[in-house]
C-alpha cells in the first residue's frame, strides 16, 4: 500500500476521490459535448467503474487519475491525473497524463496547470522516463493542451485497439516527452510559474 499522492496549484486541488465526485463525474461522461471525441457517452455504471479502478491504483501504487477541484469553492471540475492504460498499443507498456473536465470549466486553463503539475509529480516524485498522451486526430482542443504542457508529436498516430476500424475516432495521434526534455526544457520555466 502506497501512501497517496496528493497535489495544488494556485488554483487547484489534484485529490483523491470521494463518494460525493460520482455523481458530477457520471453527469459530465453523459454530456455528448464533453464526450464529443470518445465513440460515445459513458453510463453511470461505467463512470462508478473508472472510479474504483483509480481508486484500486492510488491504494496499490499511490497516483492514478486525480479528482480536479477548485481550491476556492471546491467546485468538482473533473479529473487531471496519469494512468497506465489498460489497453495495449504499440509504444505500450506506458504511462498517459489525461484530462476530461466539465463543459462549464473550459477556456480557464484548468487542464494545462493541472497537467503541468501531473507530469512534475511523474518525473520527480514516481520517476517515470517517459510520459505520453493521446487523443483522437480530430480533437484539437486536447492537441493544444498537450502542446501548452511541452509535449511533443512523435508523428506515430495509430489505430485505437477499442474502436471500430473506418470509425472517424479511430486514428489516433501520440504525444510524449522524456524526463531529460521536461527536465532540460520545462521544469525551469514551470518552477518560475
Amino acid at each position: 500500500m502506497a501512501a497517496p499522492i496528493e497535489l495544488e496549484t494556485a488554483r487547484l486541488r489534484m485529490r483523491v476521490w470521494r463518494e460525493a465526485d460520482r455523481a458530477p463525474f457520471a453527469a459530465m461522461n453523459r454530456d455528448p459535448e464533453v464526450m464529443r471525441y470518445f465513440p460515445a457517452p459513458i453510463d453511470a455504471a461505467r463512470s462508478d467503474a473508472s472510479i474504483d479502478a483509480w481508486l484500486g491504483q492510488f491504494a496499490a501504487q499511490g497516483w492514478s487519475n486525480w479528482a480536479l477541484e477548485r481550491k476556492d469553492d471546491g467546485a468538482f471540475l473533473g479529473f487531471v491525473g496519469l494512468s497506465v492504460p489498460a489497453r495495449r498499443f504499440p509504444f505500450s507498456p506506458c504511462v498517459e497524463v489525461g484530462w476530461r473536465l466539465a463543459r462549464e470549466h473550459w477556456h480557464r486553463g484548468y487542464a494545462s496547470e493541472a497537467a503541468k503539475v501531473a507530469l512534475r509529480a511523474g518525473f520527480e516524485q514516481i520517476g517515470l522516463d517517459e510520459i505520453v498522451s493521446m487523443t483522437a486526430l480530430a480533437n484539437a482542443p486536447s492537441r493544444a493542451v498537450m502542446e501548452r504542457i511541452g509535449l511533443e508529436n512523435r508523428h506515430a498516430d495509430f489505430d485505437h485497439p477499442g474502436i471500430p476500424s473506418g470509425h472517424p475516432l479511430c486514428r489516433h495521434c501520440l504525444y510524449a516527452i522524456d524526463r531529460a526534455t521536461w527536465r532540460a526544457r520545462l521544469a525551469p520555466a514551470d518552477a518560475a510559474d
